[in-house]
């Protein structure tokens, strides 16, 4: 018996809407590396954790654009398993520029999937109503995602903006033909104030009208196939309620995540309780809704503590059953001596990380393989 054929079309919308079939993967068109991953991602979440660096492969600590280059492989031997870039540039800037930006990530994408790893794509995006980049910033930023939306007078505009998008998703091709995978995190921390898309700017209905706009526009009409969809508030929310009060529904998210940087240490200040307690929150719905989940950004500014990496994180991330396919720290500065969330040779915190690699526990570039092609079978340490 097909029991979804049998049931009557009615009961059938009233079941799904009740919530009695849950959503996996939205893309039911997804290409079969995309799919694949996808699984594994599940797979990997129920007994291991992959570690992920923002901006790995593009610049690190004091250098920049250098192939094969990580201040992650320069510490342990391996790039991060997931490698996070950005689509900031592909608006607000000349074609010229965004033709650019364009080239310069693309190989990034591609020579990432080819070895093995992931790429996942944060998006600053620079306001397209106004002025303010994508901060909102007093006087001079206008709250734009009710001007985006379906019938809103900018909607157009963002429609460019999203065929800028599927463009580069379309054009990420390895060298036998597939299209690389991506894990693409859209109007990320919008529980806070700082975006311009953040909560204080934005209703709870336009924020959902703008979400659902976007993944059905990308995925249906602009046929981008090799997108996973991740929905990433911030760390401002207590139970579930607060966590889905913006949620835009299982038919538009594919992996639930957190970016949490005051409960680990930002400003002197720990509450691992309360970190714990937020990842457990979406780790359950995850599993509840049979979803991925992730710790999207976290980290610790200049590392500071010389044991953050096993004292602090991975202990963290072994609590209380919690199924998260990655975690990822932010950026290392070219310049900056001091903004940097990964250590580099000599950072006081270089030998904790690397006990924090060998754990059987993590999983960086050099343990995945194959991750795009079969399902895994077996969860170990392939180095």
């Amino acid at each position: 018996m097909n029991l979804i054929k049998d049931i009557k079309p009615a009961l059938l919308i009233v079941l799904l809407s009740a919530g009695h079939f849950l959503f996996a993967q939205i893309d039911k068109k997804a290409t079969k590396e995309t799919k694949t991953l996808y699984e594994n991602l599940k797979i990997i979440s129920k007994k291991q954790i992959l570690f992920g660096h923002q901006h790995a492969l593009e610049y690190g600590h004091g250098w920049s654009n250098e192939p094969d280059k990580s201040d992650v492989k320069l510490v342990t031997g391996s790039h991060p398993a997931v490698v996070g870039i950005d689509f900031s540039d592909f608006s607000g800037r000349s074609k010229e520029q965004i033709e650019k930006a364009k080239e310069n990530l693309r190989q990034n994408v591609i020579s990432t999937y080819e070895r093995g790893g992931i790429t996942t794509v944060s998006w600053h995006f620079n306001n397209p109503a106004s002025e303010g980049g994508f901060y909102y910033k007093e006087g001079i930023s206008t709250a734009s995602m009710a001007l985006i939306k379906p019938g809103g007078s900018h909607h157009e505009q963002y429609k460019e903006i999203l065929k800028t998008i599927a463009d580069f998703a379309h054009s990420v091709k390895a060298k036998d033909g597939t299209l690389s995978p991506m894990i693409f995190r859209p109007f990320h921390e919008f529980d806070g104030g700082w975006f311009w898309w953040g909560k204080p700017y934005t209703s709870r209905e336009d924020f959902i009208a703008v979400w659902q706009f976007t993944v059905s526009y990308l995925k249906d009409t602009l046929g981008v196939h090799n997108f996973i969809y991740a929905f990433s508030p911030d760390n401002q929310f207590a139970d579930a309620k607060e966590y889905l009060e913006r949620y835009p529904g299982d038919r538009y998210v594919d992996m639930l995540g957190m970016d949490d940087y005051g409960d680990f240490g930002r400003d002197g200040k720990y509450d691992f309780e309360a970190g714990l307690k937020k990842l457990k929150i979406f780790s359950d719905l995850a599993v509840k809704k049979k979803k991925l989940a992730a710790f999207t950004e976290t980290g610790l500014e200049s590392i500071p503590n010389p044991k953050w990496w096993t004292e602090v994180l991975l202990k963290t991330l072994k609590s209380e059953k919690l199924q998260l396919c990655y975690v990822l720290v932010w950026r290392n500065d070219i310049t900056s001596p001091t903004h940097y969330y990964a250590p580099f040779p000599g950072q006081v915190s270089e030998a904790d990380f690397i006990r924090f690699y060998n754990d059987p526990f993590t999983w960086f570039e050099n343990d995945i393989k194959d991750i795009y092609r079969q399902k895994m079978k077996k969860l170990e340490k392939i180095r």
